[in-house]
C-alpha cells in the first residue's frame, strides 16, 4: 500500500473507531438509565414544545418526511447510478446495488440496537407528527445521514471538485435539519439525535477506510482484483470517493 494511501486509511479507521467509541458511550449511558432522559434532553425538549408557530412545525414536518419512507432508498439507488456512470448498464446497476445494499445493512444492524436499548420516545401530548417504536438512536437522523453520505460520494464522482463541495454543504445541511426536525416535532430527544449522527458516521467513515486499504490493491491488481472485489460490493460501492481518470 502507498504512503498517501496507508495515510487515508489509518485516518478514516482513527475517525471510524473514535465515532464507534462515542455512540457506544453515548449508548451505555442512555441504557444505564433505562431510557430516562437527561437534563440536556428535558430542556431542549421543553424550549421546542414552548417554540412552535404554526410555520414552522409545517416546515418541520415537511422536511421531517424526507427521512424515512421511500425517499432515503431511492436517493441511495440513484447515489449509486451516478457514481457508476461510465461502467456500462451492468456496472451501473452492480453499484446502485452496492450503494442500496450499504443503506440496507446499516438499517438492520440500527434495529438491532434500537431493540436492544429499548428507549422511551417524549410524552405522546409533546409530539405533533406520527411516531412509533423505541427513540435510540433516531432512524429518520441516521437514515439521512448516510443518504446524505452516499450521496456525497457519487456528486464526487461526477461533478467538479467545486460543484461537489457545494453539494456536500448541502447534503450536510439537509441530514443536520432532518435530525433537529425530530426533536423539535417532539419525538426524540436529542441524545436519541446524537446517537443517530454518531451512528451514520461510524459507517460512512469505516467505508472510507476499507477503500483507502483497498485501493491500492485494486490499482496493482486490475481486473483479477475487480473481480474479486466488484463494483456492486456495498463498501466498494459506498467508499470509493475517488474520481476516476478523464481522458
Amino acid at each position: 500500500m502507498s504512503a498517501p494511501a496507508a495515510s487515508r486509511a489509518t485516518r478514516w479507521g482513527l475517525t471510524a473507531a473514535l465515532c464507534a467509541a462515542l455512540f457506544a458511550v453515548l449508548t451505555a449511558l442512555v441504557a444505564a438509565r433505562h431510557g430516562s432522559p437527561y437534563p440536556v434532553d428535558e430542556n431542549v425538549h421543553r424550549w421546542s414544545v414552548r417554540h412552535r408557530p404554526a410555520v414552522a412545525v409545517a416546515l418541520a414536518r415537511g422536511v421531517t418526511t424526507t427521512g424515512t419512507g421511500p425517499v432515503p432508498y431511492l436517493c441511495a439507488v440513484t447515489a449509486g447510478l451516478i457514481a457508476g456512470w461510465g461502467r456500462g448498464a451492468r456496472g451501473r446497476v452492480r453499484t446502485a446495488a452496492g450503494a442500496l445494499g450499504f443503506l440496507l445493512l446499516a438499517q438492520g444492524l440500527r434495529y438491532a440496537v434500537l431493540n436492544s436499548v429499548a428507549r422511551p420516545r417524549p410524552p405522546v401530548a409533546d409530539r405533533v407528527t406520527h411516531a412509533s417504536g423505541f427513540s435510540f438512536p433516531s432512524g429518520h437522523t441516521s437514515t439521512s445521514a448516510l443518504v446524505a453520505g452516499l450521496l456525497a460520494w457519487a456528486v464526487w464522482r461526477a461533478a467538479s471538485p467545486a460543484a461537489a463541495r457545494l453539494w456536500w454543504a448541502l447534503f450536510a445541511c439537509w441530514a443536520v435539519t432532518v435530525g433537529l426536525t425530530r426533536v423539535y416535532l417532539g419525538v426524540h430527544w436529542p441524545t436519541d439525535v446524537l446517537g443517530g449522527w454518531l451512528y451514520a458516521l461510524t459507517w460512512l467513515s469505516a467505508a472510507l477506510a476499507a477503500d483507502a486499504g483497498l485501493g491500492r490493491r485494486r490499482a496493482a491488481g486490475g481486473g483479477q482484483f475487480a473481480d474479486r472485489y466488484p463494483a456492486g460490493s456495498a463498501i466498494s460501492a459506498v467508499a470509493t470517493v475517488r474520481k476516476p481518470r478523464r481522458a
